[in-house]
């Protein structure tokens, strides 16, 4: 781990009937949202250095959103997946 944003705090929110797992991180005057690829897990990427300080950067000059898709890392698991992008990107809003 590298010199870890002071504690990270997980937070979440509602899409529909899901809890959608998100940080903020940095105070820039930017707002940066980060959408993950295929899989992702908020609190493990903060202990895979290169990943750690690749968040610290983006946080230098922006506030950081980072999000865990609905299934995925710390969000709910959905009971049926959604299939259209649609659905998917409403765990943005």
């Amino acid at each position: 781990m590298t010199g870890r944003i002071a504690q990270v705090e997980t937070r979440y929110a509602k899409s529909g009937t899901i809890n959608i797992a998100y940080q903020v991180t940095g105070e820039g005057p930017l707002d940066l949202v980060l959408v993950p690829g295929f899989v992702s897990h908020l609190e493990n990427d903060w202990d895979e250095p290169r990943s750690a300080l690749f968040l610290e950067r983006l946080s230098s000059f922006s506030r950081l959103v980072r999000f865990d898709k609905r299934g995925t890392g710390l969000s709910d698991r959905p009971l049926a997946c959604p299939t259209s992008r649609p659905a998917w990107t409403t765990c943005v809003r």
